[in-house]
């Protein structure tokens, strides 16, 4: 058994034995035959080098540099060593002498160009492929300089057809160029090279410094209309190339897709006329990688572009101005009337351009300065056409005459604006809120086209707010006029005698004023403010609250006042109120709920006014009733309130003493911590009123 044994193992070992001595016989012999093929290689590579057989070279030498790699931990062997010299000095003889022919066959001064590509040359750039890239950026660079080196010549900074007006032929010149090398070239250097490309990008390059350096000669001779016809040709043929090429070399990155097989330069640009442009026709390409690749050279210049718009923007506010004056204000009863003006569209449609314009010129520093132009003229658009031409209010009240109120007699005088003032004030108002709206758009589309590093720079809430302080003193003209024109009934009113009105009859000539003033403005403000409804509303808003307190306070100034006085004013203040509820839609075919915010004020204030009434209404005996009354009916702690009722029942200075120390008395006492007494609203019971209360009251149902 042992035996067996030993015999096994004695056999196992003979077996591995001859696998190993296999495995380096194998690779002997592979090594041998890389050798063989690296010698023969290296023979055959420099005999091919003299001859000149680039297209064998090109396939035998990256063979040899594959086989060459199998050696390198063999290098301390002196024949392995000496033959991998043999074929760097091998490379190195081809990329001289490659480079060689390409000098001889495009020389840069002398003999002419060949007419036809070489397939020598071809082959060599095959070569040059397999060779140190340097060897291939030197034929790309000594071509490209040599492709172009008329372009110096024929448009250098001291010819004709180098400034700005003769842009065109620059670019017509790298056309003919670039068809002439598709032709005569195209096939002579490997595609993945993107030779027409790389000759596109060079032209691009140094026009942009030839540009800059004759532009900073001449800096005066520069227009702005020439300067914008320089920028659309050029950002035109950004574009071109933006259609031809990938732009793969501008990042040294081989482009992704394979170039198209036409040539767009053999086409001619539509519209090239020759009269300078207002505005470049054309926008710039969201994803051009050739934008900016020329005109950026022109931004040192766009200053030039930026005085020219704050001219024109100045000429455009005078001409605003001198319209108006020659046509005047909108007219009453016409479409026109209580319209936007016409003339904040032509401002923001210029803007708009000039916008778009200078996005496409830059989107830096000139953007920010065209801003500071469009703020500049808002402000003066504000001022000049819009404050500048509401109306002045004057100290000439119209309406009644006191004297003719006393005798009830109605008086022609209308509001102390006329008609076509209103229409103006409104129409002023709907232009300074569509200024205020466009203004915030303008602001936006300003920060969505300047450099993400200037957004903060863009404000536009000083303009803004200029414009929300015309809306307002608008609204507020048209409040005080209304207001103005109510004065002399009101005033009519306090100089009444109430103390001898004998009985209740219709409401009296005052109201009638109010309300006739009423219906005369507030329809027309209605119509001439309907597209800004909510600016209406906020002129219902505005003259109710300050109506309300000036009738309240002319109230008080009624003393002293009947019995019958009081019930007289209780349905004059009714009759003041249902109109001043209905003031939104007053005179108006289309019946619409007024906004509850503006019910809300009007309910509270001639509700109080009512209460005051009611208070005079009722006897003061006994005294203690009559203060719990007041307290209860007008919920108001203040002495001075209570004052004023006294002085308007007539009291006597002794019964109003003992009275206001009743009232301090009977005020409910204030909750800890509180300033003074918190008295809740609180409608007396038909109980708690006076019989001729509750006459009066049904004498207004019966009326209405």
């Amino acid at each position: 058994m042992c035996f067996f044994s030993s015999q096994v193992k004695e056999i196992t070992r003979d077996i591995k034995q001859l696998d190993h001595a296999k495995r380096h016989l194998t690779t002997s012999i592979t090594t041998l035959n890389h050798l063989h093929m690296l010698a023969g290689g290296v023979d055959s590579l420099e005999a091919m080098t003299r001859k000149r057989q680039y297209g064998e070279v090109a396939n035998l030498l990256q063979g040899v540099v594959n086989v060459l790699e199998h050696f390198y931990k063999y290098m301390g062997i002196t024949q392995i060593r000496q033959l991998s010299e043999r074929v760097k000095a091998a490379q190195s003889e081809l990329g001289t002498q490659i480079l060689a022919d390409f000098d001889e066959a495009f020389p840069s001064q002398g003999s002419k160009r060949p007419g036809g590509p070489s397939n020598v040359l071809r082959d060599a750039c095959l070569v040059a492929n397999v060779l140190d890239p340097r060897i291939k950026q030197e034929i790309i660079k000594k071509f490209i300089r040599q492709h172009l080196s008329e372009y110096l010549v024929l448009f250098q900074e001291n010819q004709d057809a180098a400034w700005l007006d003769k842009i065109d032929r620059r670019y017509a010149w790298i056309k003919r160029q670039l068809v002439d090398y598709e032709e005569k070239y195209g096939r002579m250097f490997p595609e993945e090279w993107c030779m027409t490309e790389r000759i596109a990008v060079e032209f691009c390059h140094i026009s942009r410094v030839e540009l800059a350096k004759v532009m900073r000669t001449r800096a005066r001779e520069i227009e702005v209309k020439l300067l914008l016809f320089a920028i659309q040709r050029t950002t035109n043929f950004e574009g071109l190339l933006a259609k031809r090429f990938t732009g793969g070399t501008l990042t040294d990155k081989r482009p992704e897709s394979p170039l198209e097989p036409t040539n767009p330069f053999l086409e001619d640009d539509p519209g090239e006329d020759v009269s300078y442009p207002e505005l470049p026709k054309k926008p710039k390409p969201a994803d051009n990688p050739f934008h900016g690749i020329i005109s950026k050279c022109f931004e040192p210049h766009l200053y030039v572009y930026i005085e020219s718009q704050d001219k024109n923007l100045g000429e455009l506010i005078n001409r605003f101005v001198a319209d108006f004056r020659a046509q005047g204000p909108p007219k009453a009863g016409t479409e026109e009337g209580g319209a936007v003006l016409p003339s904040c569209a032509d401002l923001f449609v210029y803007y708009k351009k000039c916008m778009v314009q200078c996005s496409q010129l830059s989107t830096g520093e000139p953007m920010i300065a065209l801003t500071t132009i469009f703020q500049k003229f808002l402000r003066e658009y504000a001022w000049k056409i819009l404050s500048g031409n509401l109306p002045k209010s004057t100290s000439n009240s119209g309406g009644l005459t006191i004297s003719s109120l006393l005798k009830e007699k109605e008086a022609p005088e209308a509001a102390k604006f006329t008609v076509d003032e209103l229409c103006l004030i409104c129409s002023i108002l709907s232009t300074a809120e569509y200024c205020l709206a466009t203004t915030q758009q303008l602001e936006e589309k300003l920060k969505e086209k300047v450099d993400k590093l200037l957004v903060e720079r863009i404000n536009l809430t000083g303009e803004m707010d200029t414009f929300s302080t015309v809306i307002s003193n608008s609204i507020q003209l048209l409040v005080q006029d209304l207001d103005a024109a109510c004065d002399p009934a009101l005033t009519a009113m306090s100089k009444m005698p109430w103390q001898s009105v004998e009985h209740v009859g219709d409401q009296s000539p005052y109201v009638t004023s109010i309300i006739m003033h009423i219906k005369q403005n507030v329809p027309i403000i209605r119509d001439n403010l309907a597209s800004t409804r909510k600016y209406f509303t906020q002129f219902c808003i505005k003259f109710t609250n300050a109506f309300i307190p000036k009738f309240i306070n002319h109230l008080f100034r009624c003393k002293p006042v009947s019995m019958v006085g009081a019930e007289q004013l209780l349905l004059d203040t009714h009759s003041l109120k249902t109109v001043l509820l209905d003031l939104p839609s007053i005179g108006s075919q289309v019946l619409r709920k007024a906004p509850a915010s503006y019910t809300k004020i009007v309910v509270k204030g001639m509700t109080r006014a009512e209460m005051i009434l009611k208070v005079v209404m009722a006897p003061h005996e006994p005294p203690v009733v009559f203060v719990d009354n007041y307290i209860k009916l007008l919920a108001d702690g203040n002495p001075e309130t209570f004052q004023k009722i006294l002085d308007m029942k007539g009291l006597k200075r002794s019964e109003q003493s003992s009275m206001l120390e009743l009232f301090r008395q009977r005020l409910p006492t204030p909750p800890s911590g509180a300033d003074g007494p918190s008295l809740s609203f609180s409608t007396p019971t038909p109980e708690q009123e006076s019989s001729r209360i509750r006459k009066l009251e049904k004498l207004i149902k019966k009326r209405l």
